[in-house]
């Protein structure tokens, strides 16, 4: 026991010692409260990495009831493959796209307004479905400590409700914060890993039997095992939303060198293009999304290894899969028993906070969707550590409804969970692939379309395959949820609720949300070009009926042209206002010089 405490804090004060720590001076820089390499790592990072604790024990779970658990490489190759192709995809995106708002802003630039709108609520619905799952598979965790993982649901339902509230406070009491406290728990967590799986091959080695299986195996078809192992490959990739969410969140992330690149372009100037790609803050958002290439495909490939040697799985022993590997790994040391309760006890920790990344890519999202018109203004609100508390609020609300209308599952919710984020991948994709083909010539551009379009159709087939594989498990109710938000979101747009003139916009955008620079304006474009796609559908709707006598006429005048993108970005490192014309008009640009800074 003495040897486990010691280890542990041993963990605990390396952890500590690496945490971030805001300085006062960062906290408020353009208002947006930002961060550094290491808490960026920890907030954006924090989804993907405790994927570990669910993902394979769901992938797993669609083939070890059939026989099947040996077919779990083949799904790991698949997932491998896919993390590498979108990585890959989204480290090149934040050179170009580095202001934030990730597939969002991409698909606004260069596909069309249309699209953009689709992809703002389908990110939407999967950040709140990553608090849902990230909460109750924290909950499935705890509960097997005590081997109770198959109690009655209320409890598991509670328990999710609990550690999403406890996050909840944490995003609302700031970033700086939040940081520091993930941080501490992903590297202890880290630790703890490492020598878990230490454990498990010296369990190997020491030829630990196998769990004996006492479920009946049922025999499938060839065709049917194919379906089953389609249906593992689509549950291991549940995480991807955290290439959107970095990309998303760029916005938060301090525009400097971190450490390793001051270092590198000082004593290995040979290397200067590999310091400039990871430069700047695009250069932080790369790091972190690197991990992406690599983490999913090799933990994925590790558990299911140790799963299938072990013969335990989702529910084995009253334990998560996770669960029952601890237990192995950590019994291999002296005072084991001790460890495997504080691996446990962090996986709740960490899965709860991983419910923060889908926190701060609502309020990066939604401050957006309130400036195009697409939720009423009353919801951009933001305090004094920088936090839009009313969106974080109705995240909270929604996602602890959701917990109990599926009656605190995991695996209810996991089908609803990732299929969102292939539609923004394919968005991306498609973007890239245009803005290559207008700024690129020759090899580069051949080279660039291909990869980019590739990235693009991988995507979209994965997206059907997601509602393909997870069908019986209501797989096809995605379909019908998806058509519903798209066409309500269309309809608030077109309602008086969705009309935005350019002095609103200038007053959601730099007085409510208080956001300054090239991310303002990039927003108030996007407002504008919105508007326009708003007018086109109201216009398209009044001749429609016109087919049929009824003639109505439209009740605004078209709405200020939006312009192009890269004219607006000029005028912004000019120090003009896209909207300055129209705020003359109406005795605003008085007030410019009094605004808080």
């Amino acid at each position: 026991m003495l040897f486990s405490i010691a280890l542990l804090l041993l963990f605990v004060f390396l952890s500590l010692k690496g945490a971030p720590k805001e300085r006062e001076e960062d906290a408020h820089v353009h208002g947006a409260g930002q961060i550094g390499v290491i808490a960026a790592l920890a907030l954006f990072g924090v989804d993907y990495f405790t994927s570990f604790y669910y993902a394979t024990g769901e992938m797993m779970s669609a083939l070890h009831p059939y026989g099947l658990q040996k077919w779990g490489y083949i799904a790991t190759a698949v997932i491998a493959f896919a993390n590498i192709v979108f990585g890959l995809l989204y480290m090149y995106s934040l050179g170009i796209f580095n202001e934030g708002g990730g597939s969002y802003t991409a698909s606004m630039r260069y596909l069309s307004p249309g699209i953009s709108l689709v992809v703002a609520v389908l990110l939407i619905q999967d950040y709140i479905f990553t608090i849902v799952v990230s909460t109750l598979s924290g909950a499935d965790q705890m509960l097997s400590i005590l081997n109770m993982y198959h109690i009655s649901w209320i409890w598991h339902f509670l328990i999710g409700a609990l550690l999403a509230g406890v996050t909840y406070y944490l995003t609302i009491r700031g970033r700086g914060e939040s940081a520091r406290v993930v941080f501490t728990l992903l590297g202890i967590f880290i630790f703890l890993t490492l020598t878990m799986f230490i454990g498990l091959i010296l369990a190997h080695e020491k030829g630990v039997p196998p769990v004996p299986y006492h479920q009946e195996v049922e025999q499938v078809p060839i065709g049917r095992a194919l379906f089953h192992l389609l249906t593992a490959s689509m549950k291991g990739l549940v995480a991807l939303t955290g290439l959107e969410a970095m990309s998303n969140g760029i916005q938060f992330v301090k525009n400097e060198d971190f450490a390793l690149v001051r270092w590198g372009k000082k004593r290995l100037p040979r290397l200067r293009a590999l310091w400039n790609f990871y430069s700047g803050k695009s250069g932080i958002g790369r790091l972190v999304q690197t991990s992406f290439l690599f983490y999913g495909g090799l933990t994925t490939l590790m558990l299911t290894t140790f799963a299938i040697r072990f013969n335990v799985f989702d529910g084995t022993l009253g334990r998560t899969l996770v669960g029952n590997l601890a237990y192995i790994g950590f019994g291999q040391f002296p005072g084991g028993v001790f460890l495997f309760w504080v691996y446990q006890i962090l996986a709740v920790a960490m899965l709860a906070a991983a419910s923060m990344t889908a926190f701060q890519d609502l309020q990066a999202t939604a401050w957006r969707d309130v400036a195009i018109g697409e939720i009423p203004e009353i919801v951009v609100y933001r305090n004094a550590q920088g936090t839009f508390t009313r969106s974080v609020t109705a995240g909270f609300i929604v996602a602890v409804l959701i917990q109990f209308l599926v009656r605190g599952r995991t695996s209810a919710a996991v089908p609803y969970y990732g299929i969102g984020v292939f539609v923004p991948i394919t968005a991306m994709g498609l973007a890239i692939r245009r803005h290559i083909l207008k700024n690129y010539t020759g090899k580069a551009r051949l080279w660039g379309s291909l990869g980019s379009t590739f990235s693009a159709v991988l995507s979209f087939l994965i997206f059907i395959g997601q509602i393909v594989g997870k069908w019986e498990e209501g797989g096809w109710v995605v379909l019908i949820s998806f058509s519903v938000l798209i066409l309500a979101a269309h309809g608030l747009l077109i309602s008086p609720i969705g009309y935005r003139s350019p002095q609103q916009i200038y007053r959601i955008v730099r007085q409510k949300a208080r956001v300054q620079g090239a991310m303002a304006t990039i927003v108030e474009w996007q407002s504008l070009r919105m508007q326009e796609y708003r007018y086109t559908i109201l216009v398209g709707i009044t001749r429609f009926f016109e087919l049929f006598g009824i003639r109505r006429p439209t009740r605004f005048d078209p709405p200020p042209p939006a312009g192009d993108y890269t004219d607006a970005l000029h005028e912004e490192e000019s120090g003009i206002d896209i909207l300055q014309p129209y705020l003359q008009e109406t005795g605003i640009e008085s007030k410019l010089a009094t605004l808080p800074k």
